[in-house]
């Protein structure tokens, strides 16, 4: 086999055993870049964001000023809490928010899934959530777990698109409230475990997320049923986590977006898939700006700097701040102030009701 044929993951490995360079592995391996270019790091968003997809699990009780110092830094205006649970916990998020921020946070319900296919599940469900509403939920989230670990009580994998769920989304749209979900991961953790694959790095380090066409399903299998209950529910608004893992193919993404009206996206934990591909990123972002959201994800305040400086800066050849991620550099989008407007804030403002518009420049 030719030296430019044995993938790159090979080849590192390879030149360290044969060239003795102190044994350094494939994991170790992470140069600095010789490359002298113009760096323009963005600390501080440009406009006041909402952060669509966040995540703070102790709100029932935790003091949020350390978050909203942190958000302040960061020019964040309003974070949405996708892990606000329901009944008990999700009342006492809503009010810890209203003795103290307020305009700073908002909640959105979640629902266990366990039990689908008992006497009245879906009545129970569909009224709990209605309830969560009432009590100040502002949308659904749906995690993962559904189409991937949930199981029916016949002890079948519950799909997303299952019948039994319908009511759900009819609810959502009911109540005009918009439904987050995350569904699958990224399609390579379902590839072969080999140095063709993409997240190989990712996969070693992190094992557990190895998939397969049995475990519990195919990738295909799991994203058709998202898409499929899109289009039995076209008068729900869906946002699809993640970009649903087509950021690294963004013509197959802009097929759905045009067949799914109904179906909005946002840019949590792929914004390295963005960051490697600017020009056509970019043109993606003007075709769809009206559906496109600000998300991040984790809270780790240091690492929203690296989305900014994709979205608003012109520099090129930067890193990424997970290696396992992303082992590439990215490049700015150099989006227009228009359209960073409507990522940052005004298409969430839009679509998720009760957000302090007061907080956001016209």
């Amino acid at each position: 086999m030719r030296a430019s044929r044995i993938p790159f993951i090979l080849a590192v490995l390879l030149y360290g055993t044969v060239f003795g360079q102190n044994d350094i592995s494939f994991e170790a391996y992470n140069p600095k870049s010789t490359l002298v270019v113009p760096e323009n790091p963005v600390i501080r968003a440009k406009f006041p964001f909402i952060d669509i997809h966040g995540h703070q699990y102790r709100m029932p009780e935790q003091d949020l000023s350390p978050v909203v110092a942190a958000m302040d830094t960061l020019n964040m205006g309003v974070m949405v809490n996708l892990s606000g649970r329901s009944g008990e916990k999700l009342i006492k998020s809503v009010q810890n928010i209203k003795d103290h921020y307020p305009n700073r946070f908002v909640v959105f319900a979640n629902i266990d899934f366990e039990g689908v296919g008992t006497d009245n599940w879906t009545i129970r469900a569909v009224n709990q959530f209605e309830a969560d509403v009432k009590n100040g939920a502002r949308g659904l989230k749906i995690y993962k777990s559904l189409g991937m670990r949930y199981k029916d009580s016949e002890g079948k994998r519950l799909a997303i698109d299952d019948v039994r769920l319908d009511p759900i989304w009819a609810k959502c749209a009911e109540l005009g409230v918009p439904v987050l979900i995350h569904a699958a991961d990224p399609k390579s953790f379902w590839d072969d475990f080999d140095g063709d694959n993409e997240r190989w790095l990712e996969l070693k380090t992190h094992p557990r997320r190895k998939r397969s066409d049995t475990d519990p399903a195919s990738w295909e299998q799991i994203i058709g049923e998202q898409h499929n209950m899109f289009r039995k529910h076209p008068n729900t608004t869906f946002i699809n986590a993640h970009m649903g893992w087509y950021a690294n193919d963004l013509g197959t993404l802009s097929t759905l977006m045009d067949e799914l009206p109904n179906m909005y996206v946002e840019i949590g934990a792929i914004i390295a898939e963005l960051g490697r591909q600017p020009r056509n990123a970019r043109k993606f972002f003007e075709q769809y700006q009206d559906r496109i959201l600000f998300g991040k994800d984790s809270w780790k305040p240091e690492e929203f700097p690296t989305y900014f400086r994709v979205l608003e800066s012109d520099d090129e050849y930067f890193p990424y701040h997970k290696k396992y991620h992303a082992f590439w550099a990215m490049y700015g989008l150099n989006l227009p102030d228009e359209i960073l407007k409507k990522v940052y804030y005004k298409n969430a403002l839009r679509i998720v009701p009760g957000l302090d518009r007061t907080l956001f420049p016209e």
